[in-house]
């Protein structure tokens, strides 16, 4: 693994398995929308579908990829506007549990609607909220039916304190699961800045760009 500035060849991520993670705040759904920007140029949208599962924004925390980029108006565009973040709205490890159930009901239909009608391409915003309660089977069938697939997930502290619910093991015990499972884990450090030409992705901040299981690397 290698801390540099990220400079991003998008093309590098087709046919396979992403996972960009980091701390609150580092611009994860930011690079995410990039992403989907520079592919919509290059594949045919109808051929994309973003799943997002992002909560509304709450604290400076969440917030729709829609928010971010128009581009989600030429793809396929899955999301549910009951989705909550359980440890910011939970008072009680009861309350966090029942958001994180709330959450995986809402957003399992989404994972069928996909199945029912593949794309070669997934971009999934803010997974993590499906990792607290949903059926890891179905996520991998998801990833299965796919392509190319590129995900966020939320890896740190500022968020940890889950009210004695368990669901912040869970979270880092079903994370280390898929990266396990993916091509290549991106981890943002700090706050990224975007910068944009017209082949690739570039941004300061530090990141490490980690090797998935199968040796690639981005």
């Amino acid at each position: 693994m290698h801390v540099a500035t990220l400079d991003l060849e998008v093309d590098r991520l087709l046919g396979k398995k992403t996972l960009i993670v980091g701390e609150a705040g580092t611009g994860k759904s930011h690079l995410l929308a990039r992403i989907l920007e520079k592919m919509v140029e290059t594949i045919d949208p109808r051929e994309i579908t973003v799943i997002d599962m992002a909560p509304f924004r709450f604290s400076g925390v969440g917030g729709k990829l829609r928010d971010l980029t128009d581009s989600v108006s030429r793809v396929r565009y899955l999301t549910d506007e009951g989705i909550a973040p359980p440890r910011l709205l939970g008072r009680n490890a009861d309350e966090v549990l029942r958001l994180a159930e709330r959450n995986a009901s809402l957003i399992e239909p989404l994972l069928i609607e996909y199945l029912n009608r593949p794309t070669r391409v997934v971009l999934v915003n803010d997974l993590t909220l499906y990792l607290h309660a949903g059926d890891p089977s179905l996520l991998g069938r998801v990833m299965e039916a796919a392509e190319t697939f590129v995900a966020t997930c939320y890896e740190g502290r500022l968020l940890s304190d889950d009210r004695g619910s368990g669901i912040t093991e869970i979270e880092r015990r079903r994370l280390a699961e898929l990266k396990a499972m993916v091509d290549n884990v991106l981890v943002l450090r700090e706050p990224f800045i975007v910068r944009r030409d017209d082949m690739r992705i570039a941004g300061g901040g530090a990141v490490e760009d980690t090797e998935g299981p199968n040796g690639s690397r981005l």
